[in-house]
């Protein structure tokens, strides 16, 4: 009898052990998963900005895949996607070389400041952005100037929020019309044909200040695309052309109402769909030949700088354009032009030694025809 519930007692532990080493596995396994849906959610909260391309040629690949792109390099890809070269290789596997005689007619780059990505419905490729820093696309601007100067192409580049236009070459006849600052930007919204008639305001304002800005950079948009209907001609020519502009409606709308306000979310749903048409209006314009591309930003950030003073500064300047006693830049042709001019340095000074040498050794007798003539003439006379 002993025997026995001694051995009942047993089984009985046994079994309780095993329901709570079960029970206990359970709960890590849900513990877990738990953790892990919070993982995913999180990181797909905290995606980051983005460069996204609405709209490329067949010759322009680019690779879907989530390689992130630095915001100091996104002139490169600009460059690189026109067919021009830039000074350092870029280690981007996002974009795969094209057709050497195949270029596209226009690059159109829109940043959007005050959100982090938006709900295009049909994108070409969209990669995540690091070190947002500001950019300008005045590098790529000045390669089309020199290399097509004799063309004069389209280059423009506008900042509605900050009243900050450039335009050169053919953009200087035909966006003279266009409105750039606010005051004639929002007396474009009063008149026929603007956006507040066709767009769906919802809970946006027409007597908000913030509102009429992010609306105004929605105009724009609009009156460029109309612009390029009227001067069709403009998208035919042989050289490229460049827009950039640069929106930041949202970002007042963020700071004024809220990130999760109607204001905002309606602004973020107009947006996308009018930079979809405007991408779709801006590629069959140029024959489907023109790249788009998106960079969403929250903020940019300031880039790090560091000021250094020697304690041997001399106030003899080297560099007369630059206060810290710094020497010129080396560009990247230096070292080309200093083996070119060293080596034919080397070759002409050989080149001298090896004519001296033999006009010394020469003898004037036999050697030389004036002489030799002269000698037979006198032998002659």
């Amino acid at each position: 009898m002993l025997c026995s519930a001694k051995t009942s007692g047993q089984l009985t532990v046994a079994v309780r052990r095993r329901k709570m080493s079960v029970t206990t596995c359970r709960t890590m396994k849900a513990g877990f998963t738990f953790a892990f849906a919070l993982c995913c959610l999180a990181l797909a909260g905290v995606r980051g900005d983005s460069f996204t391309v609405l709209q490329a040629p067949e010759f322009v690949s680019f690779q879907k895949g989530d390689w992130p792109v630095s915001g100091e390099k996104v002139p490169d890809v600009v460059a690189l996607t026109m067919g021009f070269s830039i000074e350092e290789d870029l280690l981007w596997p996002g974009l795969q070389a094209g057709p050497l005689f195949q270029r596209p007619r226009a690059n159109v780059l829109v940043v959007v400041r005050g959100v982090d990505s938006l709900a295009f419905p049909q994108t070409v490729a969209s990669y995540p952005l690091e070190n947002p820093v500001p950019f300008t696309l005045d590098s790529v601007a000045e390669t089309v100037h020199s290399l097509f100067s004799e063309y004069t192409p389209v280059v423009l580049q506008l900042a509605p929020s900050e009243e900050r236009l450039y335009m050169l070459g053919k953009a200087n006849a035909v966006f003279e019309d266009l409105p750039v600052t606010l005051q004639q930007i929002r007396a474009r919204l009063s008149q026929d044909g603007s956006v507040l008639t066709s767009l769906p305001l919802n809970s946006l304002s027409r007597n908000s200040e913030a509102d009429l800005l992010f609306l105004s950079e929605v105009q724009v948009l609009h009156d460029i695309t109309a612009l390029l209907q009227r001067h069709r001609h403009l998208a035919k020519d042989f050289s490229p052309d460049l827009y950039s502009l640069e929106l930041s409606g949202l970002e007042e709308l963020s700071r004024l109402y809220g990130k999760d306000s109607p204001q905002y979310r309606d602004a973020t749903a107009i947006l996308a769909s009018v930079l979809q048409k405007f991408g779709e209006d801006m590629y069959r314009l140029y024959g489907n030949r023109a790249v788009v591309e998106v960079v969403t930003v929250k903020t940019f950030e300031a880039p790090l700088t560091r000021k250094s003073r020697s304690i041997l500064e001399s106030k003899q300047i080297s560099n007369p354009g630059s206060p810290y006693n710094l020497a010129y830049k080396y560009n990247s042709d230096y070292a080309v032009i200093f083996n070119i001019v060293l080596w034919l340095m080397i070759a002409l000074a050989l080149a001298v030694i090896a004519i001296a040498y033999n006009l010394w050794n020469m003898d004037p007798g036999y050697d030389s025809i004036i002489y030799r003539m002269t000698n037979q003439k006198i032998r002659m006379d």
